[in-house]
């Protein structure tokens, strides 16, 4: 069927995603696998703090894992009560067979949009070469109902989508195309895509809550940041009083407790002790080779930290 009569051309978006977005860290079982009671407590978690479910991102550990438990744990999710209309699960994979598979189960489940990284194993390739991947995944899926968030993150990724490369996706598929999350770590790069884009219905987030201020005054509609597993309610704020003159010391509060939680420990490791400390819940501190836990001393010395600058984490004593 020629790409101008491919029904997902016209279809109508139904549901727009915006505001703050969670890549939801994956907990892990002392077997390592995934551990189903207490990614849904997380999920609720963060559901009741206002931030919508990026799950199974560079965050969750997503390529850490097989289709079959991403699928097992979504599935889970949504029979557990966490709304699909808030969900955004990443289901880029090297082969585009996987992600059509992973595109179809969330869509079948009801979620909102998907987050779809460029197939990322081989290096130098061509736009022709990306563009047939995105291509191959939404015909394969063929439903009107696909939202697709294209997932930059050239510094882990090194396969990086470029502004002539979005334009002729959305030229192809302007119902199906929907946004995407710049994790490019590079303001300069995010602002192009910003000015080229954001005006014209194509929804941009932000990977970093650091650079949620700058995106919102340049049109973006919110972030999708591993920050927000730990403090989503004030990376919310911050979305949605960005044109208020008290915006600034917001970003500026936000920068200083990432920056703490980052200084010289590896984000996704100290993620967990933060929350296995503030929930008294050691297990929560597993994760999965290659990745390695913080050591006791490194999450001793990380909770000191956050001490020192007043961090706690909402609703610690509660369930997750």
């Amino acid at each position: 069927m020629p790409i101008a009569d491919h029904p997902i051309r016209s279809a109508a978006v139904t549901q727009r995603l915006r505001g703050v977005m969670t890549p939801v860290l994956t907990p892990f079982a002392a077997d390592l696998s995934p551990d189903i009671p207490r990614f849904i407590a997380h999920c609720q978690w963060l559901l009741s703090h206002d931030s919508g479910l990026a799950m199974f991102g560079t965050t969750s550990e997503a390529n850490s894992m097989t289709i079959g438990e991403r699928e097992t744990l979504l599935a889970a999710a949504i029979d557990a009560g966490c709304d699909p209309s808030r969900m955004m699960p990443g289901v880029g994979c090297c082969s585009f067979l996987d992600t059509v598979r992973l595109a179809t189960h969330a869509v079948a489940h009801g979620c909102a949009g998907v987050l779809m990284l460029p197939p990322f194993y081989y290096k130098g390739v061509s736009e022709e070469g990306l563009y047939r991947y995105f291509s191959e995944v939404v015909q394969r899926v063929g439903d009107a109902r696909l939202r697709i968030y294209l997932y930059h993150i050239p510094p882990i990724a090194v396969v990086g989508l470029t502004p002539r490369l979005v334009e002729r996706l959305l030229t192809a598929y302007p119902g199906t195309i929907a946004g995407m999350k710049d994790s490019s770590g590079d303001w300069k790069s995010s602002q192009k895509f910003l000015d080229a884009f954001a005006r014209s219905g194509f929804d941009i987030f932000t990977g970093s809550e650091s650079f949620l201020l700058a995106t919102m005054t340049h049109g973006g509609v919110g972030c999708i940041s591993a920050m927000a597993n730990v403090n989503a309610a004030s990376i919310r704020q911050l979305y949605l009083e960005w044109d208020r003159p008290t915006a600034e010391a917001q970003q500026v509060r936000l920068n200083l407790i990432r920056d703490t939680v980052g200084m010289d420990n590896p984000m996704i490791p100290a993620l967990k002790s933060m929350v296995a400390t503030f929930r008294n819940d050691p297990a929560w501190a597993t994760v999965r080779p290659p990745l390695v836990e913080l050591s006791a001393e490194q999450a001793t010395v990380l909770a000191s930290a956050l001490d020192y600058v007043g961090f706690t984490l909402p609703g610690a004593s509660g369930d997750a």
